[in-house]
Order: structure tokens, then sequence, then C-alpha cells
């Protein structure tokens, strides 16, 4: 699809930012004068919709789209101003406006970030969240067989499912299998989306995966748009577009592709691993099908043919377990440390809408970060390559002429090349 190229691209150079706060004091509150020059400058410019610190609704906006609560917390530096443009002059004004009150920028779509990067910065850095709720459309045009969306659209309104290796393009079916066990065991879900009627779906499963026992009971017809609803936990179609779906969780994830199946010998120790760790899971999403017969230099997107699945590790705790996150946390790590014999390799890929902020940041220091020789290869090596594989060269290339500024920054945005001038 034409607009998917356009879109991964401009996803990667503007997406939105920051970082994650480790330790839980206080952060320095942005300087009283970027409150007043950002105030002054959006008003005068006719940007009326947005909310300072000293508002009321300051923080019930701030909070609408922060789905990962360690976002939330205290610690977490927060912004001068949210502001939400009603338009995209109102969003070429916020921006200018953010800039001449020295502030970063940070971009808010959903706020599904993983590492909270649309409504934090690293090192404290001054910052303004301009949020793009309002800036939602998405048009599709059925000729030339394209869709395009804007930034602020939600899963709900662009949604897009993805079909595995070992079953025919119309299918496809996910695993979950939830961490920590009481007596050795652990049990596991499949859920899955057939393109067909049902008795396609019995037909192909019972052959491929007679071990599942599938019922006709187990399986619901319904629209597409109702299986997006049914994918997402949602109760109505209606839900769809409501950008506040449920209550956020506190929550780290990493990613990893796996290329080569896993001996049954193998799939043993990792389920042993697993029965012993905190509350989680892994998820295992198929690759292959249409994603597979595009080339992995069409887009930034890598991942093509040759990957089985993708695997999403979690683990998540409550409000009453604060004092265990960073226990929990380094289970996480350790648990993804034990799987790298078993993952791809040279490099380790990772899945970029899973951001992990443990693979390396850009570690800006001020309001359009700075940028060197340097900084791209540590880019590079740390998680663009693990990203974007090659694809990551040509991204730099295009963050240099779109973005020479670094206007656009976060802890993993691409980085332009620039050797002119000091930031």
């Amino acid at each position: 699809m034409a607009a998917a190229a356009a879109a991964a691209l401009a996803l990667c150079l503007f997406a939105a930012a920051a970082t994650c706060a480790g330790a839980q004091s206080l952060p320095p509150p942005p300087p009283p004068k970027a409150y007043d020059d950002i105030s002054s400058c959006l008003l005068s410019n006719g940007v009326s919709n947005f909310s300072l610190p000293s508002s009321p609704s300051y923080t019930p906006l701030l909070d609408a789209s922060i789905r990962n609560l360690r976002f939330e917390l205290p610690g977490v530096g927060k912004p001068a101003a949210v502001i939400l443009p009603a338009s995209k002059r109102d969003l070429r004004r916020a921006v200018l406006c953010a800039r001449g009150a020295s502030l970063a920028i940070r971009v808010r779509s959903g706020g599904h970030s993983y590492e909270g990067l649309s409504y934090t910065t690293e090192n404290h850095v001054p910052f303004a969240v301009i949020d793009l709720a309002n800036l939602n459309r998405v048009r599709v045009d059925p000729g030339s067989a394209t869709a395009w969306a804007e930034s602020g659209a939600t899963l709900g309104e662009v949604y897009r499912a993805y079909v595995g290796p070992s079953l025919p393009d119309e299918f496809y079916l996910s695993t979950y299998i939830p961490t920590g066990s009481s007596n050795g065991n652990l049990s596991m879900s499949f859920t899955g989306q057939v393109l067909g009627p049902k008795h396609l779906a019995m037909s192909v499963l019972n052959q491929t995966f007679p071990e599942l026992g599938l019922a006709e009971s187990e399986l619901s017809e319904v629209s597409w748009l109702e299986s997006a609803v049914k994918f997402a936990g949602l109760s109505s179609v209606a839900d769809l577009t409501n950008r506040q779906p449920g209550a956020g969780e506190y929550a780290k994830r990493k990613s990893d592709y796996v290329q080569a199946p896993i001996s049954t010998q193998d799939t043993i120790k990792i389920l042993r691993y697993m029965s012993s760790g905190p509350p989680g899971s892994i998820q295992l999403d198929p690759y292959g099908g249409a994603m597979a017969r595009i080339g992995s230099t069409a887009t930034p997107f890598p991942h093509r043919a040759g990957y089985l699945y993708s695997i999403q590790y979690a683990v998540s705790w409550n409000a009453s377990d604060l004092d265990r996150a960073e226990e929990r946390i380094g289970w996480l790590r350790s648990f993804y440390g034990f799987m790298s014999r078993y993952v791809s390799k040279h490099p380790r890929g990772a899945y970029v809408n899973y951001l992990d902020l443990d693979l390396g940041t850009n570690d800006w220091a001020n309001a359009t970060g700075g940028t060197s020789n340097e900084s791209v290869a540590r880019a590079a090596a740390s998680w663009g390559e693990r990203y974007f594989f090659t694809n990551f060269d040509r991204l730099v290339r295009a963050k240099t002429k779109a973005d020479p500024e670094n206007v656009f920054n976060n802890a993993q945005s691409i980085p332009p090349l620039r050797y002119d001038r000091e930031h």
C-alpha cells in the first residue's frame, strides 16, 4: 500500500518522544518563563485549545492517553503545556511556539508507546506535548487500494491483521502464554482470525493443528469490523473510537523474532523458566503471508521473509506492588537474556512498535537534542539496526533532509547527520 510506506517513514522520522524515568525523586519543573512564553505565543497565534499545569484540566488531559502507568508517577517530568491543535494550521503554530519557548516537542497520537515516549523527556529537558487527538481522519481510496491516516487516528480507526507462515494467507493465529505457576504447569490460549467462512477455518485448522481439538462452538462468524472489536477486548463497535478504552497498567515489555523452529526439548526449558516468573506473559504473533511478499528494504520495516513469528515479553504489577517493580523488570531482562540462543541474531531483531529503551537511548540533553556522526553510530549499534537493519542508514539520510535541526526527537528517534553546528 503506497500510504503504508509513507506512513511508516513518517512514523520513524517524527514519532513522539521520550524516556523512562527510573528514580522517583521529583523532577525540576519547567522554568516559569516557559509557561508564559508558550501561552502568550499560542494565544496570539489563535491557538486556544491548550492547558498549563495551573489549569484544572491539565492533569486529566495529560493522563487521558497514558496507557502505561509507570509514566504517570510523580518522579516522571511533566510538560510545560499540553496542546490539542484542531487543524494543520494550529499544529504548525504549536510547533513554532514550542520552539520559540525553547521547549522540546513531544507529539502524542494514541499514547500507546510502551516506553512513554510521547509524553516524557530525557534528562529533565523542559518540553510541551502536542496531542494529535483531533487530527484523526482516515481516508480510504478503494480504487487505488490505498489508505491515508492522520497521526491522531487510534488503532480502532486504523486496524491491520497479520497472517502466519504455516497457514493460508487468510489465516492469523497467535499464542498467549502467561508466566508463573503453582504446580509447574502452564496454560496457553490461541486467538485467530480467518478471512473466510467458519467451515474453511474448521477444515484447515483441524488438518494442520489437530492437537488443538477445535470445536465449532469455539468459532464465531462475524464481520471484519466486529473481529477488530474482539481482538481489542472491547464490548462493541462503538468502543473502537473511544480514546480511553479502559484502565492503564504498570508494565515493561520487550520483543524478539524467531527464524527457526524451537525444538520440543528447548521449548520445555523455556516453559520451565517461565513457570517460576512473576505475573506476566509472552505472546507469539505469526509472520509470513502478504508481509513476506514485500522486500525487506521496500519500507523501513525489515522483518519480512524468513521470520516465523515475533515474541512479545511482558511483566506487570499493581499500584500495591510498586516497591517490587524493579524486581519484576529484572526478571524480564534475565528471561530475555536466557532467550538469546533461540531467537534472531546479527543483529538480534526487535519490533519498533514495542519500543524498548533497554536497547539504548540517544540521551539528548536539550530541546533539539543535538547530533553528530558519533550519535548516529551509537544509535545504529544499539537499537537502530535491531529495529530497521540496513534501512537505518536510509532513515538517517531522510531525517537529515526532512528535519536537519532535529526538532522532532526522542530517546530513540532517528538522529540526523550534522557537523556544522553545535547544539
